[in-house]
């Protein structure tokens, strides 16, 4: 059972029928609990049997803070042993999403986390990612682009390395760059001039900001790092001259209900800032963040919006074709996913 009461299936697969556009998933936050179990089978981990699931899922009776939810992450990374592994994983991330109805996916991924246990190189770790991603598209049929991301706390030579190997492999399904991490103690200012190669060579920008930190976080963002889009960014209504700053430039927002939830940036999913931010002309869309670690799903969070959020159909609409329009594609494709999806949502939705 996920995050979620459960739902009965005919009422939930009117949700799944409905077309989907995922901007903003981590793939370390995307494994399988099963595949866990395995890989610790394989590799001889000893893993604790009563409570491995609170050390890699979130559950319902534990803290709810950006501390503990990046906890998980640290156990996860115990688990990338071999290129066997990082492949597994990066092609049923892709096929879960291909499940639920995914047309679109922008998957981001850290080498730094994928290569640290075993000392794997970056460019290895991405050419094991990028493969396995290319393979899972063409097998789940879903269109699929990777973002390669970097953690604030870690050091800006080693953003610098990652963004070199990331635009030597642009024709190959690299289309964006992006900031994560803990914001709250780390400023994104160090890495101005990385997020400025990475543009100068035709990468994509998206920056994890206002989520755990303030609104002038979005704002240096856009400003400093120039991010087309914003991860989260759920605190830009706390700020007048930050919302109309990010509604006059058109960035489009990465929103994610559920983990905002988890990490404490909201107190309860119907408390979440979402409809609001729709109200105040913000380019908003919804997505995953971490699947694997929230327990949740795309549909679950289509769900929540249309039915906890109360966000109407014509509106909820609108809010998918964002993501369509806000991807990282070229235009041509851009506007090819966007007319392909808006003649099948009109079907689907009329039945919500």
């Amino acid at each position: 059972m996920g995050w979620y009461p459960r739902i009965p299936t005919g009422e939930l697969s009117l949700y799944r029928a409905i077309p989907k556009v995922d901007l903003h998933r981590h793939l370390e936050g995307s494994l399988r609990l099963e595949t866990l179990l395995d890989i610790a089978r394989q590799h001889g981990l000893t893993i604790p049997q009563t409570h491995f699931h609170s050390l890699v899922q979130m559950q319902q009776d534990e803290p709810l803070t950006f501390t503990n939810f990046l906890s998980k992450f640290q156990t996860l990374r115990m688990f990338y042993r071999s290129p066997e592994v990082i492949r597994r994983i990066t092609r049923e991330a892709i096929a879960d999403a291909a499940a639920e109805n995914v047309r679109y996916l922008e998957l981001r991924f850290t080498p730094v986390a994928l290569s640290r246990l075993q000392g794997f190189s970056y460019d290895e770790v991405m050419d094991w990612v990028i493969q396995s991603a290319e393979e899972a598209s063409r097998e789940y049929n879903i269109k699929t682009r990777l973002i390669v991301s970097v953690n604030r706390h870690e050091p800006v030579d080693l953003a610098e390395q990652i963004v070199e190997y990331a635009i030597q492999r642009r024709e190959r399904g690299i289309v964006g760059f992006d900031l994560a991490g803990n914001e709250v103690e780390f400023s994104a200012l160090p890495f101005e001039g990385v997020f400025r190669e990475a543009k100068k060579h035709g990468l994509q920008l998206t920056v994890h900001a206002g989520e755990w930190g303030g609104a002038e976080n979005i704002l240096e963002a856009i400003e400093f790092l120039g991010a087309e889009r914003i991860g989260h960014g759920v605190k830009v209504l706390q700020t007048p001259r930050v919302l109309q700053a990010a509604r006059e430039r058109g960035i489009a927002f990465e929103v994610c209900i559920t983990s905002n939830h988890q990490t404490g940036v909201v107190g309860a999913v119907r408390q979440h800032p979402l409809p609001q931010m729709v109200r105040e002309g913000l380019k908003v869309t919804i997505n995953t963040d971490d699947p694997g670690i929230s327990r949740i799903t795309l549909t679950d969070e289509y769900r929540v919006a249309l039915e906890e959020l109360g966000m109407p159909v014509a509106v909820f609409k609108d809010v998918v074709l964002n993501a369509a329009r806000a991807s990282f594609l070229p235009p041509e494709e851009r506007q090819s996913l966007v007319e392909t999806l808006e003649p099948e949502l009109n079907r689907t939705l009329q039945f919500l």
